[in-house]
């Protein structure tokens, strides 16, 4: 069943990518990582009370606070530079380092959970690292120097999310996986708005085109399914499995791309696209 979610996870991801694209075009991407994050917080707490997990609230111990916490601070870090890169990068590039985070956390869930390692998955992580190289590299005529900014942003969006992944492993176990998500989502948004008003763009939120809401509240309800699949396929499964699935968002991330911001990929990206895919399906042969 964890398997399911899992791909659930990934499904809902893929469509928050394009989503967050298109309304944080004309937004400050603090403003709109704080913004959507509400709407994260308001759908997970709602699922929490249609499942009645609320009331388990009493029984959870502080080592679970910490994690789930910690887990949250890593989240809201990873959000905020992700949504950065995507302010200045195309969605084809910022997502695949974004997703070469499937590598370490791999190599954490080895390190620290001491999951197994196999001949198998380890080839996963080759393939999955050589099909995200082949995705971020560009021809010498089309860099810039402004490219590089992106790339660093996503980059520090890969480390934090991998980090959130293991700590959210961790937390998740001492807690129901919608109830975790949603005391998780808490300290993100405080994260996220005490990053806005530091920076003083609190002021911008009322710059924000309707259409800029819409398309932001969307990406929120998005990215609240996410996470809730993300976290209950985490809690039963193991981190080296269910976060490379997680990460087959990218897939439909590139097609929703290609279809509503026109963004394409060349021969290069494309078998780098595959690579990863491939690398990624091939991580359920040791299930």
């Amino acid at each position: 069943m964890w398997i399911l979610f899992a791909f659930g996870s990934a499904l809902f991801a893929g469509i928050t990518a394009i989503l967050a694209k298109i309304g944080i075009r004309n937004t400050d991407s603090n403003v709109a990582t704080a913004i959507r994050t509400v709407v994260v917080l308001l759908f997970s707490w709602l699922m929490v009370f249609l499942v009645g997990s609320h009331t388990t609230i009493q029984d959870i111990n502080g080592k679970t606070y910490l994690f789930l916490g910690l887990s949250g601070l890593a989240t809201g870090a990873s959000w905020l530079c992700y949504f950065r890169a995507l302010q200045l990068g195309d969605v084809n590039k910022v997502t695949p380092v974004d997703k070469s985070s499937i590598i370490l956390t791999m190599l954490l869930a080895f390190v620290i959970l001491g999951e197994k390692i196999t001949l198998i998955k380890l080839i996963g992580m080759i393939v999955i690292g050589i099909g995200t190289y082949l995705m971020i590299t560009k021809k010498q005529s089309e860099v810039k120097a402004t490219d590089k900014r992106w790339l660093i942003y996503a980059a520090l969006s890969a480390v934090f999310a991998s980090l959130t992944s293991i700590l959210g492993k961790i937390g998740i176990q001492g807690v129901e996986s919608n109830l975790g998500t949603a005391l998780r989502t808490i300290v993100v948004v405080i994260m996220a708005w005490l990053i806005v008003f530091i920076t003083g763009k609190q002021h911008t939120i009322k710059t924000i085109e309707k259409r800029g809401w819409i398309f932001l509240c969307l990406s929120g309800i998005a990215t609240g399914a996410s996470w809730l699949c993300y976290y209950r396929a985490l809690k039963d499964g193991q981190a080296s499995i269910v976060v490379p699935i997680d990460k087959l968002s990218i897939l439909l991330t590139v097609i929703f791309a290609y279809i509503f911001l026109k963004e394409k990929l060349n021969r290069k990206s494309t078998i780098g696209l595959f690579l990863i895919v491939a690398g990624t399906l091939s991580l359920l042969l040791t299930i």
